[in-house]
């Protein structure tokens, strides 16, 4: 009993309002928010979750949405289904699901190249399931300090991650790829009486990305010059002294990790069923590509942003995991380097922001990436840029 209660004071869902607003963002993303009403949820703390119950406009009970309490996650294997949804509206004969048959191409998606201001958690609810041909992306650092972050404990930051990896496998088409860049963190010591701390924070991703459906791929390190991160100050102390057990290594390394959206298909299928080959011809990999999981790139800086990553990293990964015309997003946009390296690699992308200033450097260059074709963006929450902007420095 103390147990169960201890997990109820980290309820994120408490109340009915709450759960009504979580479910009625899922039936928006599976289209049926219109179609249908709600019954009254209910908590049922044995298993931490929210039962919704779902009804028709005739007040006929067709089924109920499943609510994770503790990370406000939706359980769609115990949820009623879209398709059974649908059949139940229709009155077909006991809402049996029609079975669906295996697709036998891979999907090509209708997005354009779209950029969105706000939560990604958010916008990742209002975009298509299965229109999404890669995520790749380079998650905000947590700091345990609350002053400069909007993560009050690593907790509350592992969950926000979750749910953007959990929207983003409903977003990705079958059998793609989420590539994330990430790395360890380091807290620095409070006092001199105080150790620093380092989070491993990639080992911690891999869990949530299994957990969300997932597989594991690859890991990459992208390698530094050497002395890129002396400025850390980690391993001065052991220079010094040369003492052992304060021997700590200077980091000059970050990962690249690589999953799949779990699926019964080969990567080949991916290829060969391809609807249109000539694309898949002319993304072969010409030769100079990385053999070994060790990628020695220089770092990119921005004075205005604190951990831009390079554009050559995110042209390597897109070129080796997407087809020319595939839509690649990047829900924690920063600058749009993964937007400027798909359109240069023949992409299209979608960005999400939630910062300003950040938008603003996205739509001082955007028309540097696409020139005219710029005006045809998919603007969200913000306002189009124009050729004449005074903020733009076209070159």
């Amino acid at each position: 009993m103390r147990s169960n209660a201890t997990k109820r004071s980290k309820y994120k869902i408490t109340t009915v309002e709450q759960a009504k607003t979580v479910s009625k963002n899922y039936l928006k993303s599976i289209e049926l928010e219109k179609a249908v009403d709600f019954g009254l949820p209910e908590i049922d703390d044995r298993y931490h979750i929210w039962r919704v119950p779902i009804k028709s406009k005739s007040n006929e009970a067709i089924g109920e949405i499943v609510i994770d309490a503790m990370t406000t996650l939706i359980h769609e294997k115990k949820s009623t289904n879209k398709e059974v949804l649908e059949s139940r509206l229709l009155g077909r004969k006991n809402g049996t699901k029609k079975k669906r048959k295996a697709s036998s191409v891979p999907k090509i998606s209708t997005l354009r190249n779209t950029i969105g201001l706000g939560d990604s958690e958010v916008l990742l609810q209002e975009t298509p399931s299965e229109s999404v041909d890669l995520v790749f992306t380079s998650p905000p650092y947590y700091n345990a300090r609350p002053e400069y972050s909007e993560y009050l404990t690593y907790e509350e930051y592992l969950l926000k991650i979750r749910k953007i990896i959990h929207q983003s496998h409903r977003v990705l088409n079958e059998g793609r790829f989420f590539v994330m860049n990430i790395s360890p963190v380091l807290i620095r010591r409070a006092s001199r009486n105080e150790a620093s701390k380092r989070i491993a924070v990639p080992f911690d991703f891999h869990r949530l990305f299994i957990e969300e459906g997932f597989e594991f791929i690859d890991d990459i390190h992208w390698v530094k010059p050497e002395g890129a991160g002396w400025a850390t100050g980690r391993g001065r102390r052991f220079a010094a002294d040369r003492n052992p057990l304060q021997y700590k290594p200077v980091p000059v390394t970050e990962y690249i990790m690589v999953y799949r959206k779990k699926t019964d298909k080969l990567i080949d299928w991916l290829i060969r069923k391809h609807p249109n080959q000539d694309l898949v011809a002319e993304s072969k990999v010409k030769d100079g590509y990385e053999t070994t999981n060790l990628w020695k790139i220089h770092p990119s800086y921005n004075k205005k942003h604190p951990a831009v990553f390079p554009l050559e990293l995110a042209e390597k990964v897109i070129q080796y995991y997407s087809f020319k015309n595939d839509v690649i997003l990047d829900p924690f946009g920063g600058t749009g380097t993964t937007g400027k390296a798909a359109v240069k690699n023949g992409r299209r992308f979608v960005l999400f922001e939630q910062n300003e200033e950040y938008m603003k450097l996205i739509k001082n260059d955007v028309f540097n990436w696409l020139q005219k074709e710029a005006n045809k963006i998919n603007w969200i929450n913000t306002d189009a840029p124009t050729n004449d902007a005074p903020f733009l420095n076209l070159k």
